[in-house]
């Protein structure tokens, strides 16, 4: 009994020796990643935090620019066309009239292709293209649906009245004039040659000038949409 008792104490004794030299047990595990998990987790929180500040500020930014707003005009088919009538759609748009000699049929030209290039991928969403006239005067409905149809089935003509035209100009920040007449009574306008991004919410996003090729604004606007889609599922 003796000897049974002493080899007793001394497997515990060399237990305890063992749990000093090898103090790892299934609990401390578990502890430790629970915490190792805690931490990924607020790791990812705080990056997601990060990014979605930036976002604000973003918005922020841009909506003190006040760039873009609600419109309401006519589209090339004679019914009322409204900026609501876009929402859950990413659009470009171009403002231009359609006695332009050669600079808006390029840019609208251009901005067709840049639509024609992202529906290439299947993984974006589809863009719209909208031409907008500066000069309702000359631009009547037909007029403008003659024009579009030169360019794409997938562009979309608007026009309105003077009020009407002067409302969206303004609220996207586009300057135009009409310069003075010849003797056939013809003139041109001079206007400002941007396409503007809208994303699906008829936010503006981003504009691109009239030295971008068309292979550099459709990767810009790929770039805005993906960064969107990517933001929209962290919050989501």
């Amino acid at each position: 009994m003796r000897r049974v008792s002493q080899l007793s104490r001394n497997y515990q004794k060399a237990t305890k020796e063992k749990e000093k030299e090898w103090p790892i047990t299934w609990k401390s595990l578990f502890v430790t990643f629970a915490i190792g998990g805690a931490i990924t987790g607020g790791v990812m929180y705080v990056r997601r935090e990060k990014e979605m500040k930036i976002e604000r500020e973003r918005r922020r930014v841009l909506g003190k620019a006040s760039i873009g707003g609600h419109f309401d005009l006519i589209d090339h088919n004679g019914k009322p066309c409204s900026s609501r009538d876009f929402f859950g759609k990413w659009i470009l748009l171009y403002f231009g009239f359609t006695h332009c000699p050669d600079i808006c049929p390029d840019e609208i030209e251009k901005m067709v292709n840049v639509v024609d290039s992202l529906e290439k991928n299947p993984n974006l969403a589809p863009v719209q293209p909208l031409f907008i006239s500066v000069d309702p005067d000359r631009d009547s409905v037909p007029v403008v649906a003659g024009y579009i149809k030169e360019f794409s089935p997938k562009l979309i003509g608007l026009t309105g009245t003077q009020e009407q035209i002067n409302k969206v100009a303004k609220s996207f920040r586009v300057y135009y004039s009409a310069g003075p007449k010849d003797v056939d009574a013809d003139y041109i306008v001079d206007h400002t040659i941007i396409i503007y991004l809208i994303d699906p919410e008829g936010r503006f996003v981003d504009y691109y000038g009239q030295t971008r090729t068309y292979e550099q604004v459709a990767d810009a606007v790929q770039l805005q949409m993906l960064k969107y889609e990517s933001l929209k599922s962290k919050w989501f």
